[in-house]
C-alpha cells in the first residue's frame, strides 16, 4: 500500500501581529546592538497571534479535500504552509509529489512583457519545464481566450483578460498535488464554468487536490473528502457532505422556536419564529411523508406602505431551494398599508416537496426596492426525517427539490 500524499502533524502557525521591519545603517544596528541588553523589551506575549493550532489530517493519493471555514479560520494559512510558502511554527507536514499551487493568480507576471512571454516565464516559476510549455502554448493561449492579443503586454490587457490567461497557464501544469484557493472566482460566469470544468477534469484524472472555496455546491461537486477549520483549529473532517453540512450550520440553531430582540428604532421587525409539525407541536424535525407550518411574528411601530414578509429555504450545502412572501397569496398587500401592531405568519410548507436532510430559513422584511426593514440571515434549522414514505421507497430522487407530480400515460393506439 502506497503511502499518503499528505500527512499533516499538529501544525501550528503563529504570527505577531502588528510586526514592522525597520532598516538601519550599520553604525545604527552596531549601537541597537551594544544597547539590546539593557533595552526594556515589550510584552510579546499579547501581540502573538496563532492563525493555525494542531492541526493533523492525512490525504490519500486521488483524494479530492475540500477545505470550508468562515473567513479568517485559517484556511489559505493552511494551503500556504502546505505549498511550503511559509513553515509552520510547530509540527510538520509531510507532502510526496511535485506541488502546484494556484494561491495568488498571476503573481509572477511582468506587465511590461506580452501575453507569449509571460507564459512562458510564469510557467518557468511555476515549476514547468519550456518544453512542456511550448507544448501546452497553444491550449493555454485557447483557454484564456486571448489569442488576438497574445503578442501585447499585458498592461494593456483588461483585469479580466488578465486573470483569465493568469489561471490559464497555472491550470495546466500537470503536478502530482494541486492546491487550489478560491481561483473559481476570476473571470466572467462562462470563463468560471470553463474553470470549474478544468478542475473537475484535472479531479477526475486521478490527481490529489486541496480546494478551498465558499462554493458550497462547488465543493460538493468536486471534493470526496471535507475538513472544517474554525479559529485555526480542526472543528471536523470526513467525507465531504458531512463536512458542508456542519460548515452551514455553524451559528445556525437546531431548534423548534427561536426569538429575537427587535431593534428600538426599527419599524418593522421580526420578534419569532416557529416551526410546528402536523400536529401543530413546535418541532426541530419534521417527517417527509407530512408537512410543516412555518410561523413568523413581526411587530409593526408605524404604519408602512407596501411592507413585504419574507422567507427563504436553504438546504444543507447552501443552495436557496425556496422562497415565499405575503405577496403570493394577496399581490394586493403590495398597495396596502401595514397598520401597527403585532402579527403572526403562518405558511404552510409541504414536505413532499423537500428531501431528507438539513434546512435553514432566512427571513426578510422589505419594501421592494427600496429598503431593508429586517433581516435575519440565520434564523433556525431543521430537519427533515426520511419516515420510509412512499417518495422515498423507490431510490434516491437527485435534486434540489423532490415533488411529487401527475403523470398522464395513454396508451398508443
Amino acid at each position: 500500500m502506497s503511502k499518503p500524499a499528505i500527512e499533516a502533524y499538529g501544525i501550528g502557525k503563529q504570527y505577531r501581529i502588528g510586526e514592522t521591519v525597520a532598516y538601519y545603517t550599520l553604525s545604527e544596528t552596531l549601537s541597537r546592538l551594544v544597547r539590546a541588553p539593557f533595552r526594556k523589551r515589550p510584552k510579546a506575549e499579547n501581540r502573538l497571534f496563532w492563525a493555525l493550532q494542531d492541526v493533523s489530517f492525512t490525504l490519500q493519493h486521488g483524494d479530492v479535500l475540500g477545505v470550508v471555514g468562515k473567513n479568517g479560520s485559517g484556511k489559505s494559512t493552511l494551503l500556504k504552509v502546505l505549498s511550503r510558502i511559509t513553515e509552520p511554527t510547530k509540527g510538520r507536514a509531510i507532502v510526496r509529489g511535485r506541488v502546484a499551487s494556484l494561491l495568488e493568480v498571476g503573481t509572477g507576471f511582468h506587465f511590461e512583457l506580452t501575453g507569449r512571454e509571460n507564459i512562458f516565464l510564469n510557467g518557468s516559476i511555476l515549476g514547468m519545464k519550456r518544453a512542456e510549455i511550448a507544448r501546452k502554448f497553444d491550449e493555454i493561449v485557447a483557454f484564456a481566450e486571448v489569442e488576438r492579443f497574445i503578442d501585447t503586454p499585458v498592461k494593456h490587457y483588461s483585469s479580466g483578460m488578465f486573470l483569465r490567461l493568469a489561471f490559464a497557464v497555472a491550470a495546466h501544469m500537470e503536478p502530482e498535488i494541486l492546491i487550489v484557493d478560491e481561483v473559481l472566482a476570476v473571470g466572467d460566469a462562462a470563463f468560471q464554468r470553463k474553470s470549474l470544468g478544468k478542475m473537475s477534469e484535472v479531479a477526475g484524472e486521478g490527481r490529489t487536490v486541496i480546494f478551498v472555496s465558499h462554493n458550497m455546491p462547488t465543493v460538493l461537486r468536486l471534493c470526496n473528502v471535507g475538513l472544517l477549520l474554525s479559529g485555526g483549529r480542526v472543528v471536523t473532517q470526513g467525507d465531504i457532505q458531512s463536512v458542508v453540512n456542519a460548515y452551514v450550520r455553524q451559528g445556525v440553531e437546531l431548534a423548534g422556536e427561536r426569538r429575537f430582540e427587535p431593534r428600538p428604532e426599527a419599524d418593522l421587525a421580526f420578534t419569532a419564529v416557529r416551526l410546528r409539525d402536523c400536529r401543530k407541536a413546535i418541532s426541530a424535525q419534521i417527517n417527509l411523508s407530512e408537512g410543516a407550518f412555518v410561523e413568523l411574528d413581526y411587530v409593526v411601530r408605524r404604519p408602512i406602505r407596501a411592507a413585504q414578509i419574507a422567507f427563504r429555504l436553504y438546504n444543507s450545502d447552501g443552495t436557496c431551494v425556496l422562497t415565499s412572501t405575503d405577496f403570493d397569496s394577496d399581490p394586493r398587500r403590495y398597495e396596502a398599508t401595514h397598520a401597527a401592531g403585532n402579527y403572526t405568519a403562518r405558511i404552510f410548507l409541504p414536505s413532499a416537496y423537500l428531501r431528507g436532510g438539513s434546512y435553514y430559513l432566512e427571513l426578510v422584511a422589505q419594501v421592494p426596492h427600496v429598503r431593508l426593514l429586517d433581516h435575519i440571515q440565520n434564523s433556525i434549522s431543521f430537519e427533515v426525517l426520511d419516515d420510509g414514505s412512499t417518495i422515498s421507497q423507490f431510490g434516491a430522487r437527485p435534486g434540489v427539490i423532490a415533488p411529487v407530480l401527475e403523470w398522464q400515460i395513454a396508451a398508443q393506439s
